[in-house]
């Protein structure tokens, strides 16, 4: 699974967020940082309020909170997400004795032990990458 710091990163580094049903989200700094969420039609949805994504928690009753801005939450992009924002920069995934290497177009490599950080860290790379 993606970790806090990469998806942080990706996050600094400009990746864009639609929150949609199946997305896995943390929420930093509210006492929940261990806590992983994921947005489903029936317990937890977004909704757009005065032009501001919001996410809210239906029935919740374990802690007071209804609602939260989706500024306020770090996503955990899927490793299909991952790869679909690689788009046609990404070429090949392999498994290793160590974990994953991802290969992009251009021949850079990336490794992780788990897929989705791979992936991550190819992505970090386009999306910091000066022009």
């Amino acid at each position: 699974m993606l970790t806090r710091e990469l998806a942080q990163r990706l996050r600094e580094a400009g990746l864009p967020w639609t929150p949609a049903s199946g997305d896995r989200f943390v929420i930093p700094d509210r006492d929940l940082d261990d806590d992983l969420f994921v947005i489903s039609e029936m317990t937890i949805e977004v909704h757009e309020i005065l032009g501001r994504r919001i996410i809210r928690f239906n029935g919740t009753t374990e802690w007071a909170l209804d609602s939260i801005s989706a500024d306020l939450v770090l996503w955990l992009p899927r490793e299909d997400q991952l790869r679909d924002a690689l788009g046609d920069r990404f070429a090949t995934l392999e498994r290793t004795p160590f974990g994953f290497v991802v290969t992009c177009a251009d021949g850079s490599r990336h490794a992780d032990v788990d897929a989705e950080r791979a992936y991550a860290r190819a992505l970090l790379e386009v999306l910091t990458r000066p022009d």
